[in-house]
């Protein structure tokens, strides 16, 4: 595995870029650039990562929706996350990342229809036609699982990598978002090592959070730092440890870079105490 997060310290250059990932002691990265870069910087941004031996995880291409009940939105949706993959073809990164996409007004958020079957197809559809349009090389296209929308299970995922049936449609791992009940929260062990055995060779990338439920009757789950809630990262590093060396596994959603070294340290221990590479 390679552990990566966001670099706060400023650069101009792909050298300095790599400079300030080998201070954090991160062999992963987000990738530096965005669609509207031209060629050449794209170009020199793949060269520097490769030369200085850093996995570009993963290009995000959040914010929109491809699934939107407004045909325009979700054909501008669909034309976004292509040029990422694009981008991530070109960068050499593994994969582009978003969501599924919602029929509602929020792009990641709940809407009963989202788990209907015409929204399945239409989550199909919108991959099929990104990956069409994009016919990358090497990148994957990937969904990140979430609590309201599929995929939302490693049944879900499974039946949509079936349903798609494109070689460059792939798997984000994103373990917090799978722990969406007191059952899942009370196992997170048994559903990391169930997602990894069915779907582990499809993984491109994981994200690392944690997860904490709250003592009130009606049920809250909250996302916390790595190491401040529940998620059985010791399952999750050997799990993860039996999948591809260079895979990357990277910290997000944390407050600043002291928030980011905290969980490095922590993701780095568990690592140790279970003898596993990060």
């Amino acid at each position: 595995m390679r552990l990566g997060g966001p670099v706060f310290a400023d650069y101009d250059t792909p050298a300095e870029w790599t400079d300030a990932l080998d201070d954090l002691g991160y062999g992963a990265a987000y990738c530096p650039v965005d669609p509207d870069a031209d060629p050449e910087t794209v170009r020199a941004y793949r060269e520097a990562a490769t030369e200085a031996d850093i996995e570009i995880a993963e290009v995000g291409a959040w914010g929109v929706n491809p699934v939107s009940p407004d045909p325009d939105e979700r054909a501008e949706a669909v034309a976004s996350c292509a040029r990422h993959l694009e981008l991530a073809d070109a960068v050499g990164a593994n994969c582009t990342v978003n969501v599924a996409g919602s029929r509602g007004d929020s792009w990641a958020g709940p809407h009963p229809e989202n788990f209907d079957e015409a929204t399945f197809d239409l989550v199909v559809d919108s991959v099929r036609e990104i990956i069409d349009a994009a016919d990358p090389d090497s990148a994957s296209y990937t969904l990140e699982a979430m609590p309201t929308m599929v995929p939302d299970s490693v049944d879900s995922y499974r039946r949509l990598l079936d349903a798609v049936d494109r070689d460059a449609f792939a798997v984000h791992f994103d373990p917090v978002n799978l722990v969406a009940s007191p059952r899942r929260y009370a196992d997170t062990a048994g559903l990391l090592e169930a997602f990894v055995d069915e779907l582990g060779e499809r993984i491109q990338c994981v994200h690392l959070k944690d997860v904490a439920m709250g003592s009130d009757p009606l049920v809250h789950l909250s996302e916390v730092p790595p190491g401040d809630g529940n998620l059985d990262y010791h399952a999750l590093l050997r799990a993860l440890d039996d999948l591809d060396d260079d895979l990357p596994v990277m910290l997000e959603h944390l407050d600043g870079p002291e928030a980011y070294e905290r969980a490095a340290d922590h993701v780095r221990s568990v690592a140790d105490e279970v003898a596993v590479s990060v």
